[in-house]
């Protein structure tokens, strides 16, 4: 018998519709019952590609058993983190103020006034690996709710005290502060690269986008070899390991070795969209082509795999298939030659480094770049490689979450705006738009705001700090592609939302007329994507350029300098914010475009195709700084300007890209 998750959109509620638990979805008729019956909430907090919570549900929650003790004792909620990551926020902070990691499966309690007394992760069925039991969780927390409600309300107290304490932290610091705090963020991030394999960190190993974004905006402004070759050593291991799927394209979250070799195979819209703009930024500042290789094959991926027939994006994919992590994506050679025949295998094999020993389980192997190939071998690789890809699409795919979510997709149009300045393919910009146009007509309330998530013709949840400040930047990149006005006006609206809706002395990742939680969380600091409050920034100070309008640069003042004793402190978590402060100290580059929209084509595209991170592009009949600007002998002109100072107009592609080297240098 289906529960009440049966009836939400969400993929990941839905995995749970068959559960023996009584699962509720987040809502007042949960928390009624629970102040009527005097019981605790058991909140659980996950998300549809996450393995752990795979593993929980299976061992725990289609226990009858286990189903029986939650039933009896609990209130029992679900939450999808992606629909509503302001909960996820909120009770992560719990798990951390208990000396935990946190992640995903979440499990916290709560009272019916949504108070939080405990909370961890993952919990076993049964007592192990220094980990309690999760039925012993259950009965333990059971006991002191009837017997021992003091020793559970002086927690709550202790937790909303922690609440005030890490709010207040986040503004406070006594590390000394650099004259140039994102070159020196920038240098400490590549002096803390692995030498050997690229990246940050030991074992498990992530992307880092905004880290490594930054670096690459601090070599374009410096130019110190170090910077660029510890980033070129990351982006080239990244896509020569295991993290990048070399058959289909993309990236998985994050690969469970320091050596990028075996991933934990889930792949998230979210990365493969920053990862999109970071490689494709690299081609622009290198001319590398391995990095147009990695980005094109990761667009193919997301158009062939992940994109709703009207444009949008879907969330992610599973890491399991037919019950097994990663078994839609290893080889073994036997499978290779009977796809290719004993002599293309060989080629394949060696290629990808398939072996019979195999890096993975079972003796099968991850593929990965294993060995040098000539140009006539990488040729003829192009070619296997299409028919294993073929060969793997005939498998069971993993599981997709359909959830279409407005930051995310943000994420997404963002990285084809960069491929599409960095190559010119009209396709890359033809499926930003679609995406663009999608959420748009799906995702937007009749203020011109926005929903979190869509799917199956509903929208939900208003949308949080992240979904303005990710699309309205995401659509100044689509303004600086074509020039449509449409485009500019619509960020434009979206940060004055943010500013209505998000601005109290300061930023908050929830609205002020959104639901009242037991904390409002500001949520600062970058994490696998950056913070919806360095990504306004980015938008102030963009529009400011555009506009002129001082009340956006002074917002952006105003959050530097209450952040800037915790960028110090923790450069890693405000990447992004430095990247930022860095684009405000260069005192951009405003490049005004006068003439005919379409002529202006070439102009633009020179400088597309350069990476001048310090930069904004506009026609000059949609901005105050176009004021007075007009074309020289009928001819396209580019106006340069620094500080609302403009020089000399120039009519030619080579003459502009020399005037913007120059006055970048």
């Amino acid at each position: 018998m289906s529960n009440r998750l049966a009836n939400e959109t969400s993929p990941y509620l839905r995995q749970h519709a068959e559960n023996p638990v009584d699962w509720y979805p987040w809502g007042d008729e949960a928390f009624r019952r629970a102040r009527d019956e005097d019981r605790p909430i058991h909140l659980s907090v996950g998300y549809a590609a996450c393995h752990w919570c795979h593993v929980m549900a299976h061992e725990s929650f289609e226990d009858p058993d286990l189903a029986r003790l939650l039933n009896e004792h609990f209130i029992n909620i679900k939450v999808d983190r992606q629909e509503r990551p302001d909960l996820d926020d909120i009770y992560q902070k719990v798990v951390q103020m208990l000396g935990q990691g946190g992640g995903w499966p979440l499990t916290v309690f709560l009272t019916p006034q949504r108070e939080p007394f405990f909370g961890g992760t993952y919990f076993p069925p049964q007592p192990g690996h220094g980990r309690p039991g999760f039925a012993q969780v259950l009965l333990g927390l059971s006991e002191a709710w009837r017997n021992n409600r003091t020793a559970l309300r002086q927690n709550v107290e202790q937790i909303h005290q922690g609440y005030r304490l890490m709010a207040e932290l986040q503004l406070q610091g006594d590390t000394p502060l650099e004259q140039d705090q994102p070159a020196a963020a920038a240098r400490l991030i590549a002096k803390s690269t692995d030498r050997i394999h690229g990246g940050l960190g030991q074992a498990p190993k992530f992307p880092n986008p905004s880290c490594h974004d930054l670096v690459l905006r601090l070599h374009q402004r410096l130019g110190e070899p170090d910077l660029l070759s510890s980033l070129e050593l990351t982006l080239e291991r990244m896509a020569a390991g295991g993290l990048y799927d070399h058959l289909g394209g993309g990236f998985a979250r994050y690969c469970v070795d320091e050596r990028w070799a075996v991933p934990h195979f889930e792949k998230m819209l979210y990365d493969n969209g920053q990862l999109v703009k970071l490689y494709a930024d690299a081609y622009r500042a290198t001319g590398n082509p391995s990095w147009r290789r990695v980005f094109e094959e990761t667009i193919d991926y997301i158009r062939r795999d992940m994109t709703h027939p009207e444009g949008g994006f879907y969330a992610s994919e599973d890491a399991d298939s037919e019950g097994e992590e990663g078994k839609f994506y290893v080889w073994t050679p036997v499978q290779v030659q009977a796809v290719l025949g004993a002599a293309d295998a060989a080629l394949a094999c060696r290629a990808y480094g398939v072996s019979a020993a195999g890096n993975f389980e079972h003796g099968s192997t991850v593929l990965h770049r294993a060995t040098a190939l000539d140009a006539g071998e990488e040729a003829q690789l192009a070619g296997l490689r299409e028919k294993l890809l073929a060969a793997r699409a005939q498998r069971i795919r993993p599981g997709r979450d359909e959830n279409i979510l407005t930051s995310w997709n943000a994420l997404m149009i963002q990285g084809l705006c960069a491929a599409y300045q960095a190559t010119g393919s009209a396709g890359h910009l033809d499926t930003a738009r679609r995406a663009a146009e999608f959420l748009q007509d799906h995702l937007s309330t009749p203020e011109g705001g926005l929903y979190r998530a869509w799917r199956e013709g509903t929208a939900k949840v208003p949308g949080f700090l992240e979904d303005y400040a990710f699309l309205a930047n995401a659509l100044l990149d689509l303004y600086e592609c074509d020039f449509d006005p449409h485009h500019l006006a619509r960020a434009t609206r979206l940060v004055e939302l943010i500013l209505e809706k998000f601005w109290d002395d300061g930023l908050y990742f929830t609205p002020s007329d959104g639901e009242q939680l037991v904390h409002r969380p500001r949520a600062p600091h970058d994490n696998a994507w950056p913070s919806g409050t360095s990504t306004s920034v980015f938008a102030f100070l963009r529009l400011f350029e555009l506009t002129g309008r001082e009340l956006y640069r002074e917002h952006a003042e105003q959050v530097f300098a209450m952040y800037r004793a915790a960028a110090a402190q923790n450069p890693f978590g405000f990447a992004h914010l430095l990247a930022a402060q860095d684009f405000a100290q260069c005192g951009p580059l405003s490049v005004v475009i006068a003439g005919e929209r379409e002529a202006a084509s070439a102009l633009l595209a020179s400088l597309h195709r350069r990476y001048l991170p310090a930069r904004v592009l506009a026609f000059a009949e949609d901005v105050p700084l176009g004021a007075g600007r007009t074309p020289l002998a009928g001819q396209a002109t580019a106006y340069v300007c620094r500080n609302r100072t403009c020089a000399a107009p120039v009519t030619s592609a080579a003459a502009l890209v020399e005037r913007c080297l120059g006055e970048s240098a």
